[in-house]
């Protein structure tokens, strides 16, 4: 019987999304076939050191976001990784003796993790990852460049103004008179940030300023876009390889004090929104989401997995809205709920992430290094 495979959990990170990232990781963890993989988890602080978690610390802290964190004193984790003699990848632990990983599924939501930053890393590690490579991760969390990119692609997108801190501080008034020309309600929101984190909705100029002060607390570019009078929002989930898989539709029902599904009616508020998987929609409109997800995917050079959302208007037109490279794993998540309606159950979709990640990664050692 062969050994099973060593998956390192990656979870933490130094942003804003950092607890709902060890939420994301229990999920995953638990998903695990046991039969085929051994976890090894590695939780990053929010300062940046990397430590060896155990599993039974991440399963003690609980299931509440405001709550959750690393167990404190853990030993420290180095990369990269340095060969074995048997040509496996061995991890540097502090205090104890190296540690073989095959592959890295990196659960990190936001800056510092989700944008390429440790994909990068990985690369240069040779380690093999789930998810989405270097472009694909950098492109999907900048709103602003994935927002470019899905113009040039011909997919739909609501009007949009970018702002930059270095330009809005010198005129300040002058980017809100431009940002007020698009028609109201407005979400402000960090450029490269999800779980939306620092996100505002904007019903009047005047409520304009403060969002964007709020915004650029978390990032140096803020992205202003047009909104719709009580759209549905739909979810759909990819799963990539050589024939991607797209989900059912899903639809968040928002029913909180904020008005839309901020970081408090996902995460905070038991009530504050709920889910209809499948989306009650007619079959050619899901078939219209789900082609728009599948371009999305391609247009940003996106691989293993993404969540797509989309806006419907009340004319029935579907809107993309932004794609989301590592969706949250979490209990109340889109994307395992929609890939199980789907057909592809919790350790069957954790499994067919890993294989693929160990798929890609054969496929590019096999590549010529040199004419």
């Amino acid at each position: 019987m062969s050994a099973k495979q060593r998956v390192l959990v990656l979870f933490g990170g130094r942003s804003a999304e950092h607890e709902i990232s060890l939420l994301s990781a229990r999920f995953v963890v638990e998903a695990l076939d046991p039969a085929r993989f051994e976890a090894v988890l590695v939780g990053i602080d929010k300062q940046g050191r990397w430590q060896l978690e155990s599993l039974e610390s991440l399963l003690a802290a609980g299931k509440d976001a405001r709550a959750i964190a690393l167990a404190p004193g853990s030993p420290g984790v180095a990369l990269p990784p340095r060969p074995s003699p048997n040509g496996a990848l061995e991890l540097s632990v502090e205090g104890r003796e190296p540690l073989p990983v095959d592959v890295v599924f990196p659960v990190l939501h936001g800056p510092m993790g989700e944008d390429g930053t440790v994909q990068g890393l990985l690369e240069l590690s040779g380690l093999p990852y789930v998810g989405a490579g270097v472009l694909g991760s950098a492109v999907g969390m900048d709103k602003d460049v994935m927002k470019r990119l899905l113009v040039q692609a011909g997919l739909p997108v609501l009007p949009y103004v970018t702002l930059r801190h270095s330009r809005y501080g010198k005129a300040r008034a002058a980017a809100l008179a431009e940002a007020s020309q698009l028609a109201f309600p407005l979400f402000v929101k960090p450029a490269n940030l999800g779980s939306s984190v620092g996100v505002s909705r904007v019903l009047a100029p005047g409520e304009l300023g403060a969002a964007v002060d709020h915004a650029f607390e978390f990032d140096g570019k803020v992205v202003i876009e047009q909104g719709l009078e009580h759209p549905r929002e739909i979810e759909l989930a990819v799963l990539g390889g050589e024939e991607p898989v797209v989900s059912v539709p899903g639809e968040i029902v928002v029913d909180h004090p904020d008005g839309f599904y901020s970081y408090a009616a996902k995460y905070l508020d038991a009530s504050g929104a709920v889910t209809r998987i499948p989306a009650e929609l007619a079959p050619a409109e899901v078939r219209e989401a789900q082609a728009l997800s599948l371009r999305t995917f391609e247009a940003l050079e996106c691989d293993g997995m993404a969540r797509v959302d989309l806006f419907l208007g009340k004319d029935r037109k579907l809107w993309v809205n932004e794609i989301n490279t590592i969706p949250g794993f979490t209990q109340i998540s889109m994307y395992p709920k929609l890939m199980e309606e789907s057909g592809v159950p919790p350790r069957q979709l954790v499994t067919r992430l890993v294989e693929q990640a160990l798929a890609r990664a054969a496929q590019k050692s096999a590549r010529k290094t040199s004419t």
